[in-house]
Protein backbone atom coordinates (compact mmCIF):
# COMPACT_ATOMS: atom_id res chain seq x y z
CA UNK A 1 0.00 0.00 0.00
CA UNK A 2 1.45 3.33 -1.13
CA UNK A 3 0.49 6.57 0.66
CA UNK A 4 1.74 10.08 0.01
CA UNK A 5 3.62 11.21 3.10
CA UNK A 6 3.55 15.01 3.39
CA UNK A 7 6.65 14.85 5.57
CA UNK A 8 8.70 13.12 2.85
CA UNK A 9 6.90 14.84 -0.05
CA UNK A 10 6.50 11.54 -1.90
CA UNK A 11 4.58 8.29 -1.91
CA UNK A 12 5.98 5.65 0.42
CA UNK A 13 5.10 2.07 1.21
CA UNK A 14 2.86 2.05 4.25
CA UNK A 15 3.66 -0.55 6.87
CA UNK A 16 2.21 0.02 10.35
CA UNK A 17 4.50 -0.24 13.33
CA UNK A 18 2.20 -2.98 14.64
CA UNK A 19 -0.17 -4.65 12.11
CA UNK A 20 -2.34 -5.72 15.04
CA UNK A 21 -2.85 -2.09 16.12
CA UNK A 22 -2.89 0.42 13.25
CA UNK A 23 -3.30 3.93 14.67
CA UNK A 24 -4.88 6.82 12.75
CA UNK A 25 -5.75 10.29 14.04
CA UNK A 26 -7.57 12.96 12.03
CA UNK A 27 -8.27 16.52 13.14
CA UNK A 28 -12.02 16.84 13.52
CA UNK A 29 -14.41 19.80 13.58
CA UNK A 30 -14.47 22.90 15.74
CA UNK A 31 -18.12 22.77 16.73
CA UNK A 32 -19.54 26.28 16.66
CA UNK A 33 -21.50 26.33 13.39
CA UNK A 34 -22.98 24.18 10.62
CA UNK A 35 -20.41 22.09 8.72
CA UNK A 36 -19.74 23.06 5.11
CA UNK A 37 -18.55 20.95 2.21
CA UNK A 38 -14.93 21.80 3.03
CA UNK A 39 -15.41 20.29 6.50
CA UNK A 40 -16.99 17.22 4.93
CA UNK A 41 -14.10 16.46 2.58
CA UNK A 42 -11.60 15.25 5.21
CA UNK A 43 -14.36 13.35 7.01
CA UNK A 44 -15.17 11.43 3.81
CA UNK A 45 -11.55 11.03 2.62
CA UNK A 46 -10.30 9.61 5.90
CA UNK A 47 -13.42 7.48 6.27
CA UNK A 48 -12.34 5.83 3.02
CA UNK A 49 -8.80 5.46 4.37
CA UNK A 50 -10.10 3.74 7.50
CA UNK A 51 -12.27 1.41 5.38
CA UNK A 52 -9.34 0.51 3.12
CA UNK A 53 -7.11 -0.16 6.13
CA UNK A 54 -9.79 -2.37 7.69
CA UNK A 55 -9.93 -4.46 4.52
CA UNK A 56 -6.23 -5.20 5.10
CA UNK A 57 -5.72 -5.09 8.90
CA UNK A 58 -7.87 -6.42 11.73
CA UNK A 59 -6.72 -3.98 14.42
CA UNK A 60 -7.35 -0.46 13.08
CA UNK A 61 -7.98 2.25 15.69
CA UNK A 62 -9.31 5.42 14.10
CA UNK A 63 -9.61 8.57 16.22
CA UNK A 64 -11.17 11.86 15.11
CA UNK A 65 -11.42 14.57 17.73
CA UNK A 66 -13.99 17.20 18.59
CA UNK A 67 -12.55 20.65 19.24
CA UNK A 68 -14.98 21.98 21.84
CA UNK A 69 -12.70 24.73 23.16
CA UNK A 70 -11.89 27.63 20.83
CA UNK A 71 -12.23 31.40 20.62
CA UNK A 72 -14.85 31.03 17.85
CA UNK A 73 -16.92 28.89 20.19
CA UNK A 74 -16.50 31.51 22.92
CA UNK A 75 -17.67 34.22 20.53
CA UNK A 76 -20.74 32.23 19.45
CA UNK A 77 -21.66 31.51 23.06
CA UNK A 78 -21.28 35.16 24.05
CA UNK A 79 -23.37 36.32 21.10
CA UNK A 80 -26.20 33.93 22.00
CA UNK A 81 -25.88 34.42 25.77
CA UNK A 82 -25.33 30.73 26.55
CA UNK A 83 -22.51 28.57 27.85
CA UNK A 84 -20.00 27.02 25.47
CA UNK A 85 -21.38 23.58 26.35
CA UNK A 86 -24.72 24.56 24.80
CA UNK A 87 -23.04 25.61 21.55
CA UNK A 88 -20.74 22.60 21.34
CA UNK A 89 -23.45 20.06 22.21
CA UNK A 90 -25.75 21.46 19.53
CA UNK A 91 -23.20 21.57 16.73
CA UNK A 92 -21.59 18.26 17.66
CA UNK A 93 -25.01 16.70 17.08
CA UNK A 94 -25.37 18.60 13.81
CA UNK A 95 -21.94 17.42 12.65
CA UNK A 96 -22.77 13.79 13.51
CA UNK A 97 -26.09 13.98 11.66
CA UNK A 98 -24.60 15.54 8.54
CA UNK A 99 -21.65 13.15 8.37
CA UNK A 100 -23.93 10.15 8.92
CA UNK A 101 -25.99 11.36 5.95
CA UNK A 102 -22.79 11.23 3.87
CA UNK A 103 -22.13 7.65 4.91
CA UNK A 104 -19.24 8.53 7.22
CA UNK A 105 -18.80 5.84 9.85
CA UNK A 106 -18.25 6.92 13.47
CA UNK A 107 -14.60 6.86 14.54
CA UNK A 108 -13.49 4.30 17.08
CA UNK A 109 -12.51 7.12 19.43
CA UNK A 110 -13.86 10.68 19.46
CA UNK A 111 -11.96 12.59 22.16
CA UNK A 112 -12.99 16.10 23.19
CA UNK A 113 -10.52 18.79 24.09
CA UNK A 114 -12.25 19.83 27.33
CA UNK A 115 -11.86 16.29 28.71
CA UNK A 116 -8.06 16.43 28.48
CA UNK A 117 -7.06 19.62 30.33
CA UNK A 118 -4.94 17.78 32.99
CA UNK A 119 -2.90 16.10 30.25
CA UNK A 120 -2.34 19.46 28.57
CA UNK A 121 -1.17 21.10 31.79
CA UNK A 122 1.22 18.20 32.43
CA UNK A 123 2.71 18.43 28.92
CA UNK A 124 3.18 22.19 29.18
CA UNK A 125 4.94 21.73 32.54
CA UNK A 126 7.28 19.17 30.92
CA UNK A 127 8.08 21.56 28.05
CA UNK A 128 8.91 24.35 30.51
CA UNK A 129 11.13 22.01 32.53
CA UNK A 130 13.06 20.95 29.42
CA UNK A 131 13.62 24.54 28.28
CA UNK A 132 11.31 24.41 25.26
CA UNK A 133 8.64 26.68 26.74
CA UNK A 134 8.48 29.65 29.09
CA UNK A 135 5.95 31.61 31.12
CA UNK A 136 5.36 35.30 30.42
CA UNK A 137 2.60 37.52 31.83
CA UNK A 138 0.16 34.65 32.46
CA UNK A 139 0.92 33.04 29.09
CA UNK A 140 3.04 30.01 28.35
CA UNK A 141 4.73 30.00 24.96
CA UNK A 142 6.66 27.41 23.00
CA UNK A 143 10.11 28.76 22.12
CA UNK A 144 10.46 27.89 18.43
CA UNK A 145 14.28 28.38 18.20
CA UNK A 146 14.66 25.59 20.78
CA UNK A 147 13.51 23.06 18.14
CA UNK A 148 15.87 23.17 15.13
CA UNK A 149 13.59 20.98 12.99
CA UNK A 150 10.72 23.48 13.18
CA UNK A 151 9.35 23.95 9.65
CA UNK A 152 10.34 20.51 8.36
CA UNK A 153 6.74 19.40 7.77
CA UNK A 154 5.52 22.51 5.95
CA UNK A 155 8.95 23.39 4.49
CA UNK A 156 8.49 27.10 4.92
CA UNK A 157 11.23 29.57 5.66
CA UNK A 158 11.15 31.66 8.81
CA UNK A 159 9.51 34.74 7.25
CA UNK A 160 6.79 32.64 5.62
CA UNK A 161 6.09 30.86 8.88
CA UNK A 162 5.77 34.05 10.90
CA UNK A 163 3.47 35.60 8.27
CA UNK A 164 1.47 32.41 7.71
CA UNK A 165 0.90 31.74 11.38
CA UNK A 166 -0.65 35.19 11.90
CA UNK A 167 1.00 35.09 15.32
CA UNK A 168 0.18 37.72 17.88
CA UNK A 169 2.84 40.41 18.24
CA UNK A 170 3.48 40.73 21.95
CA UNK A 171 6.32 42.30 23.95
CA UNK A 172 6.57 39.26 26.23
CA UNK A 173 7.64 36.94 23.39
CA UNK A 174 11.25 35.90 23.17
CA UNK A 175 10.89 35.23 19.43
CA UNK A 176 8.29 36.39 16.91
CA UNK A 177 7.51 32.80 15.91
CA UNK A 178 6.83 31.56 19.45
CA UNK A 179 3.28 30.25 19.83
CA UNK A 180 0.89 30.01 22.76
CA UNK A 181 0.51 26.83 24.79
CA UNK A 182 -1.58 28.40 27.57
CA UNK A 183 -3.34 31.76 27.80
CA UNK A 184 -5.18 33.56 30.59
CA UNK A 185 -8.98 33.65 30.64
CA UNK A 186 -11.09 36.61 31.63
CA UNK A 187 -13.89 36.09 34.11
CA UNK A 188 -16.45 35.70 31.32
CA UNK A 189 -14.33 33.17 29.39
CA UNK A 190 -13.97 29.42 29.96
CA UNK A 191 -10.98 28.67 32.13
CA UNK A 192 -9.24 26.08 34.29
CA UNK A 193 -6.84 26.39 37.19
CA UNK A 194 -3.17 25.88 36.36
CA UNK A 195 0.29 26.70 37.75
CA UNK A 196 0.14 29.86 35.60
CA UNK A 197 -3.27 31.02 36.76
CA UNK A 198 -6.78 30.52 35.46
CA UNK A 199 -6.71 30.04 31.71
CA UNK A 200 -7.12 27.68 28.79
CA UNK A 201 -4.84 25.75 26.44
CA UNK A 202 -3.79 26.75 22.95
CA UNK A 203 -5.33 24.84 20.05
CA UNK A 204 -2.09 23.15 18.98
CA UNK A 205 -1.61 21.53 22.39
CA UNK A 206 -5.02 19.85 22.38
CA UNK A 207 -4.45 17.30 19.62
CA UNK A 208 -0.99 16.24 20.85
CA UNK A 209 -2.35 15.33 24.27
CA UNK A 210 -5.40 13.52 22.90
CA UNK A 211 -3.17 11.48 20.58
CA UNK A 212 -0.81 10.48 23.38
CA UNK A 213 -3.59 9.47 25.75
CA UNK A 214 -5.62 7.39 23.31
CA UNK A 215 -3.15 6.16 20.67
CA UNK A 216 0.39 6.54 22.00
CA UNK A 217 3.48 8.68 21.58
CA UNK A 218 4.03 7.87 17.88
CA UNK A 219 1.11 6.94 15.65
CA UNK A 220 1.02 5.47 12.16
CA UNK A 221 -0.98 8.15 10.31
CA UNK A 222 -2.01 11.71 11.15
CA UNK A 223 -4.45 13.35 8.74
CA UNK A 224 -6.30 16.58 8.14
CA UNK A 225 -6.96 19.32 5.64
CA UNK A 226 -4.13 20.98 3.73
CA UNK A 227 -4.82 24.22 5.61
CA UNK A 228 -3.83 22.52 8.87
CA UNK A 229 -0.32 21.61 7.74
CA UNK A 230 0.86 25.00 8.98
CA UNK A 231 0.71 26.18 11.65
CA UNK A 232 -1.40 23.54 13.41
CA UNK A 233 0.41 20.34 12.44
CA UNK A 234 3.83 21.99 12.43
CA UNK A 235 3.22 23.13 16.00
CA UNK A 236 1.96 19.70 17.00
CA UNK A 237 5.19 18.17 15.72
CA UNK A 238 7.32 20.62 17.70
CA UNK A 239 5.52 20.03 21.00
CA UNK A 240 5.34 16.26 20.64
CA UNK A 241 8.99 15.79 19.67
CA UNK A 242 10.21 18.03 22.48
CA UNK A 243 7.90 16.46 25.08
CA UNK A 244 8.84 12.90 24.11
CA UNK A 245 12.59 13.00 23.78
CA UNK A 246 12.62 13.45 20.00
CA UNK A 247 10.11 10.68 19.20
CA UNK A 248 8.06 11.59 16.11
CA UNK A 249 4.36 12.27 16.50
CA UNK A 250 3.39 10.40 13.32
CA UNK A 251 5.15 8.21 10.77
CA UNK A 252 2.88 9.35 7.92
CA UNK A 253 1.20 12.73 7.44
CA UNK A 254 -1.70 12.98 4.99
CA UNK A 255 -3.45 16.18 3.87
CA UNK A 256 -6.49 16.64 1.63
CA UNK A 257 -6.90 19.55 -0.78
CA UNK A 258 -9.34 22.46 -0.67
CA UNK A 259 -12.84 22.64 -2.16
CA UNK A 260 -13.23 25.45 -4.69
CA UNK A 261 -16.70 26.70 -5.63
CA UNK A 262 -17.07 28.04 -9.16
CA UNK A 263 -13.27 28.24 -9.45
CA UNK A 264 -12.94 30.33 -6.28
CA UNK A 265 -11.73 29.32 -2.86
CA UNK A 266 -14.71 28.84 -0.57
CA UNK A 267 -14.96 31.64 1.99
CA UNK A 268 -17.53 33.64 3.89
CA UNK A 269 -16.22 36.90 2.43
CA UNK A 270 -16.94 35.67 -1.10
CA UNK A 271 -20.31 34.31 0.00
CA UNK A 272 -19.85 30.89 -1.62
CA UNK A 273 -19.84 28.65 1.47
CA UNK A 274 -21.89 25.51 0.80
CA UNK A 275 -23.39 23.94 3.91
CA UNK A 276 -23.82 20.18 3.93
CA UNK A 277 -27.32 20.63 5.35
CA UNK A 278 -28.36 22.73 2.35
CA UNK A 279 -26.80 20.34 -0.17
CA UNK A 280 -28.75 17.46 1.36
CA UNK A 281 -31.93 19.23 0.22
CA UNK A 282 -30.67 19.00 -3.37
CA UNK A 283 -29.40 15.43 -3.49
CA UNK A 284 -28.97 12.30 -1.36
CA UNK A 285 -25.95 12.15 0.90
CA UNK A 286 -24.44 9.37 -1.21
CA UNK A 287 -24.31 11.72 -4.18
CA UNK A 288 -22.46 14.33 -2.11
CA UNK A 289 -20.04 11.62 -0.98
CA UNK A 290 -19.55 10.47 -4.58
CA UNK A 291 -18.78 14.04 -5.64
CA UNK A 292 -16.22 14.42 -2.86
CA UNK A 293 -14.46 11.26 -4.03
CA UNK A 294 -14.53 12.13 -7.73
CA UNK A 295 -11.22 14.00 -7.50
CA UNK A 296 -8.01 12.71 -5.94
CA UNK A 297 -7.95 13.67 -2.29
CA UNK A 298 -4.68 15.63 -2.54
CA UNK A 299 -5.93 17.81 -5.39
CA UNK A 300 -8.37 20.73 -5.18
CA UNK A 301 -11.98 19.69 -5.74
CA UNK A 302 -13.84 21.95 -8.16
CA UNK A 303 -17.53 22.33 -7.25
CA UNK A 304 -20.11 23.94 -9.53
CA UNK A 305 -23.79 23.82 -10.36
CA UNK A 306 -23.44 20.51 -12.25
CA UNK A 307 -21.42 18.66 -9.59
CA UNK A 308 -24.34 17.11 -7.73
CA UNK A 309 -26.59 16.47 -10.76
CA UNK A 310 -23.66 14.72 -12.44
CA UNK A 311 -23.02 12.58 -9.35
CA UNK A 312 -26.70 11.62 -9.26
CA UNK A 313 -26.67 10.62 -12.92
CA UNK A 314 -23.67 8.36 -12.40
CA UNK A 315 -25.16 6.72 -9.32
CA UNK A 316 -28.46 6.22 -11.18
CA UNK A 317 -26.58 4.20 -13.80
CA UNK A 318 -24.60 2.20 -11.25
CA UNK A 319 -27.63 1.42 -9.12
CA UNK A 320 -29.58 0.37 -12.21
CA UNK A 321 -27.09 -2.51 -12.49
CA UNK A 322 -28.15 -3.60 -9.00
CA UNK A 323 -31.93 -3.40 -9.44
CA UNK A 324 -32.41 -7.17 -9.15
CA UNK A 325 -29.36 -7.82 -6.97
CA UNK A 326 -29.57 -9.77 -3.74
CA UNK A 327 -28.87 -7.73 -0.58
CA UNK A 328 -25.65 -8.13 1.35
CA UNK A 329 -22.50 -9.34 -0.34
CA UNK A 330 -20.20 -8.24 2.46
CA UNK A 331 -18.15 -11.45 2.16
CA UNK A 332 -17.22 -10.87 -1.47
CA UNK A 333 -13.60 -9.69 -1.81
CA UNK A 334 -12.98 -6.24 -3.22
CA UNK A 335 -12.11 -6.71 -6.92
CA UNK A 336 -8.35 -6.66 -7.48
CA UNK A 337 -8.36 -3.60 -9.74
CA UNK A 338 -10.31 -1.48 -7.27
CA UNK A 339 -8.15 -2.66 -4.36
CA UNK A 340 -5.03 -1.77 -6.35
CA UNK A 341 -6.37 1.70 -7.15
CA UNK A 342 -7.11 2.43 -3.50
CA UNK A 343 -3.77 0.98 -2.42
CA UNK A 344 -2.18 3.56 -4.73
CA UNK A 345 -2.60 6.55 -2.39
CA UNK A 346 -6.41 6.29 -2.32
CA UNK A 347 -6.87 6.79 -6.07
CA UNK A 348 -10.66 7.13 -5.84
CA UNK A 349 -11.11 8.50 -9.40
CA UNK A 350 -9.50 5.31 -10.77
CA UNK A 351 -11.62 3.15 -8.46
CA UNK A 352 -14.78 4.95 -9.61
CA UNK A 353 -13.83 4.39 -13.26
CA UNK A 354 -13.61 0.67 -12.52
CA UNK A 355 -17.12 0.75 -11.04
CA UNK A 356 -18.37 1.63 -14.52
CA UNK A 357 -16.55 -1.36 -16.01
CA UNK A 358 -18.07 -3.64 -13.39
CA UNK A 359 -21.55 -2.26 -14.14
CA UNK A 360 -20.99 -3.04 -17.82
CA UNK A 361 -20.10 -6.61 -16.86
CA UNK A 362 -23.42 -6.85 -15.02
CA UNK A 363 -25.30 -5.67 -18.09
CA UNK A 364 -23.51 -8.21 -20.29
CA UNK A 365 -24.02 -11.14 -17.92
CA UNK A 366 -26.91 -13.53 -17.40
CA UNK A 367 -27.88 -15.86 -14.60
CA UNK A 368 -25.03 -16.81 -12.27
CA UNK A 369 -22.55 -14.66 -14.18
CA UNK A 370 -24.79 -11.61 -13.70
CA UNK A 371 -25.22 -12.29 -9.99
CA UNK A 372 -21.47 -12.73 -9.57
CA UNK A 373 -20.83 -9.43 -11.36
CA UNK A 374 -23.38 -7.68 -9.14
CA UNK A 375 -21.68 -9.04 -6.01
CA UNK A 376 -18.38 -7.75 -7.38
CA UNK A 377 -19.86 -4.31 -8.03
CA UNK A 378 -21.21 -4.07 -4.48
CA UNK A 379 -17.88 -5.25 -3.06
CA UNK A 380 -16.06 -2.63 -5.15
CA UNK A 381 -18.21 0.09 -3.62
CA UNK A 382 -17.67 -1.12 -0.05
CA UNK A 383 -14.33 0.60 0.73
CA UNK A 384 -15.63 3.73 -1.01
CA UNK A 385 -18.81 3.73 1.07
CA UNK A 386 -20.87 3.60 -2.13
CA UNK A 387 -23.51 1.27 -3.62
CA UNK A 388 -24.33 -0.45 -0.33
CA UNK A 389 -28.05 0.38 -0.40
CA UNK A 390 -30.48 -1.52 -2.58
CA UNK A 391 -31.61 0.13 -5.79
CA UNK A 392 -35.13 0.85 -4.48
CA UNK A 393 -33.73 2.68 -1.48
CA UNK A 394 -31.50 4.78 -3.72
CA UNK A 395 -34.49 5.65 -5.90
CA UNK A 396 -36.46 6.68 -2.80
CA UNK A 397 -33.55 8.82 -1.63
CA UNK A 398 -33.46 10.49 -5.04
CA UNK A 399 -37.13 11.35 -4.77
CA UNK A 400 -36.77 12.45 -1.15
CA UNK A 401 -34.06 14.97 -2.02
CA UNK A 402 -36.53 16.98 -4.05
CA UNK A 403 -38.36 19.80 -2.27
CA UNK A 404 -42.16 19.71 -2.48
CA UNK A 405 -42.35 15.92 -2.68
CA UNK A 406 -45.99 15.85 -1.53
CA UNK A 407 -46.97 18.28 -4.28
CA UNK A 408 -45.12 16.22 -6.88
CA UNK A 409 -46.78 13.00 -5.78
CA UNK A 410 -50.19 14.70 -5.93
CA UNK A 411 -49.56 15.90 -9.49
CA UNK A 412 -48.38 12.45 -10.54
CA UNK A 413 -51.62 10.95 -9.18
CA UNK A 414 -53.69 13.60 -10.98
CA UNK A 415 -51.89 12.83 -14.23
CA UNK A 416 -52.53 9.11 -13.77
CA UNK A 417 -56.22 9.85 -13.23
CA UNK A 418 -56.28 12.04 -16.34
CA UNK A 419 -54.74 9.27 -18.40
CA UNK A 420 -57.26 6.82 -16.96
CA UNK A 421 -60.15 8.93 -18.27
CA UNK A 422 -58.22 9.48 -21.55
CA UNK A 423 -57.80 13.22 -20.95
CA UNK A 424 -54.37 13.24 -22.60
CA UNK A 425 -54.27 17.02 -22.93
CA UNK A 426 -54.47 17.36 -19.13
CA UNK A 427 -51.93 14.55 -18.67
CA UNK A 428 -49.51 16.31 -21.04
CA UNK A 429 -50.05 19.61 -19.23
CA UNK A 430 -49.12 18.06 -15.91
CA UNK A 431 -46.09 16.34 -17.44
CA UNK A 432 -44.92 19.69 -18.85
CA UNK A 433 -45.56 21.39 -15.51
CA UNK A 434 -43.41 18.82 -13.70
CA UNK A 435 -40.73 18.99 -16.37
CA UNK A 436 -40.52 22.72 -15.76
CA UNK A 437 -39.74 21.90 -12.13
CA UNK A 438 -36.99 19.50 -13.14
CA UNK A 439 -39.04 16.31 -12.67
CA UNK A 440 -38.86 13.49 -15.20
CA UNK A 441 -41.75 10.98 -15.46
CA UNK A 442 -41.24 7.40 -16.58
CA UNK A 443 -44.35 5.41 -17.50
CA UNK A 444 -44.10 1.64 -17.22
CA UNK A 445 -46.20 -1.48 -16.73
CA UNK A 446 -46.12 -0.94 -12.96
CA UNK A 447 -47.29 2.65 -13.17
CA UNK A 448 -45.54 6.01 -13.32
CA UNK A 449 -42.25 6.63 -11.56
CA UNK A 450 -40.64 10.04 -11.19
CA UNK A 451 -37.14 11.31 -10.57
CA UNK A 452 -35.28 14.55 -10.50
CA UNK A 453 -33.69 15.47 -13.82
CA UNK A 454 -29.91 15.37 -14.04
Amino acid sequence: MQLYNSLARRKQTFRPADPRRVTVYVCGPTVYSYPHIGNARPAVVFDVLSRVLRERYAGVIYARNITDLDDKINAAAAEQGVGIDVITARFTDVYHEDMEALGVLPPDIEPRATAHIPEMVAMIEALIASGHAYEAEGHVLFHVPSFPDYGRLSRRDRREMIAGARVEVAPYKRDDADFVLWKPSRGDQPGWDSPWGRGRPGWHTECVCMIERHLGVTIDIHGGGHDLQFPHHENEVAQACCAHGGAPLARFWMHNGFVNVNAEKMSKSVGNVLLVRDLLKEAPGEAIRFALLSAHYRKPLEWNADTLPRACRVLDRLYSALEDAAPGGGDTPVPAGVAAALDDDLNTPRAIALLHELAQAVAAGEGAARREAQAGLRAAGRPLGLLQADAARWAAARRGSVEGIDEIERLVRERQAARGRRDFAEADRIRDLLAGRGIVLEDGPDGTQWRKAG
